[in-house]
Order: C-alpha cells, then sequence, then structure tokens
C-alpha cells in the first residue's frame, strides 16, 4: 500500500470579480494547486493571488490549460489541430511559469481541465500534443493524468515524469474512466462517502466503477474539485481519512513518480 499520496484540486477559476471555488480554505487542504492560466477561467490577478496563497501554505503550483471557453468554463469540446492545441498548452505554461516566478516560485506539473482532458484521456495524437508542449516549455514538469488514460501512456512513450490521479469526487464506468457529468450519478457530493471511496482506491490500487467492476489504478494523486458546494467538506473529510490510515499527504515533486 502507498504510505504517501498526493492531494490536489483545480484552483483559481475565477475571472475579475467572480469568483469560483473557496480557494483560501482549499489551500489549507491540499498540497498542490492547479492553476487555471486564463482560458476557461483565471487572470493575471487571480493567478497571482493563489501563486502567493500556495507559497504560504507550501502547496506547489501547476499548470491547468484548458480550451478558450470562458463562457462554456472549457466544458465545451473545440475541434483543433493538434499542433494548435500544443502550442495552446505552450501558452498557458508560459502565464503561470511568470506569475510563479513573480512569486519566487516554480511551476512543478501539468494537468489538462475538462473537455480537453476528456479528449485527451483517449485520443493518442491530442494526448501526443501535450506531452510536446510539456518537453518543449520544461521536460522536467509532472504530467498529472486521469490514472491508465492515453496521456500516462505518452508520458512513458516520452521519458516524462507522470502522476497517476484518482478523483474523490467522481465516479467511474467499467472502463475506467469517468462518469460523464452529463449522468445524474457522475458526482459524489458525500464527505463520507467519497474519504471511504479514497481509502479503499489507495489501499487496493484500485476504482470501483458505478456498477462494482473492480479497476486496477495507480493512485500517486487524489484530486478533489474546489468548484462546487461541497468542495471544502469533502476535501477536510478526504484528508483526515487519508492521515488516519497513516498515510502522508505531500507535495507532488515529494513523490516517488514513474
Amino acid at each position: 500500500m502507498a504510505r504517501k499520496v498526493n492531494l490536489n484540486a483545480d484552483m483559481g477559476e475565477g475571472f475579475g470579480d467572480y469568483d469560483i471555488g473557496n480557494d483560501t480554505e482549499m489551500l489549507k487542504i491540499i498540497k498542490s494547486a492547479n492553476v487555471a492560466c486564463g482560458f476557461h477561467g483565471g487572470d493575471w490577478n487571480v493567478m497571482d493571488r493563489v501563486c502567493k496563497q500556495s507559497k504560504e501554505r507550501g502547496v506547489s503550483v501547476g499548470a491547468h490549460p484548458g480550451f478558450n471557453d470562458l463562457w462554456g468554463f472549457g466544458r465545451r469540446k473545440i475541434q483543433m489541430a493538434t499542433d494548435d492545441v500544443e502550442r495552446m498548452v505552450c501558452y498557458q505554461i508560459g502565464a503561470l511559469q511568470g506569475m510563479a516566478a513573480a512569486n519566487g516560485m516554480k511551476v512543478t506539473h501539468v494537468k489538462t481541465h475538462g473537455a480537453l482532458g476528456n479528449i485527451c484521456a483517449v485520443e493518442l495524437d491530442w494526448a501526443q500534443a501535450i506531452g510536446r508542449a510539456i518537453k518543449a516549455v520544461d521536460p522536467s514538469l509532472i504530467f498529472l493524468a486521469p490514472t491508465g488514460c492515453k496521456m500516462i501512456e505518452v508520458a512513458q512513450d516520452m521519458g516524462l515524469t507522470f502522476a497517476s490521479e484518482v478523483f474523490a469526487d467522481r465516479t467511474y464506468d467499467d472502463d475506467g474512466n469517468l462518469t460523464p457529468r452529463s449522468q445524474p450519478n457522475a458526482m459524489v457530493h458525500d464527505p463520507d462517502e467519497a474519504a471511504e471511496r479514497i481509502i479503499h482506491m489507495i489501499q487496493n490500487q484500485e476504482i470501483v466503477s458505478t456498477s462494482g467492476k473492480h479497476v486496477p489504478a495507480v493512485v500517486h494523486s487524489i484530486c478533489v474539485h474546489g468548484d462546487g458546494p461541497t468542495a471544502v467538506a469533502v476535501a477536510t473529510k478526504v484528508r483526515a481519512g487519508i492521515e488516519a490510515a497513516g498515510i502522508d499527504i505531500v507535495p507532488l515533486p515529494e513523490m516517488e513518480l514513474g
């Protein structure tokens, strides 16, 4: 069983006068922040604030690139050439690198957001575009991606350091993919249920689908989405459960990764 894991959340997804999620409280709980880079959410002030608070809390920061889709929060598919995807991701990583450097920090990882992540999880050529972007900007960046997906395969093929992720507040289908948000059972809102599920995932290195199928999974990192009304409660309970099981929670760079 893993003796240490990472706990991450998607952060900085507000924009201008609009706040989404409780970044301040979530940053007291998690150890790595995936920071929106201005396309699906976030702007220079939001990124700066999250970097400052992350530094104060000893939380590592990573780029969270998505489609250029503020209106749809990056959850709508935009058809693009994969070369454009690569450049789009390079651009967003660079934006966060600038704000992180201004705060005496370094970007440590990359995690795709929303519809972009969903496509890259199953489409090899899209996943390769993300891998190329990481290698072009900084090949030492950790590629954080859902367990068993094409992005993990690409990271291995390209020699990138990767972290395999599971979700505390999402359910899974029999193929080990996330249940689409359009389905009523896609989310886990109950903190006790989320904590119980995560402890099982860590201890057994597997996920259990909504139909009860057991699917092998490598668990390096656990995500709790920061934009839901139960986010803080779920994250608090998940962290408490992990620590009660004798498992250390550390930033991504402190994990032993592939």
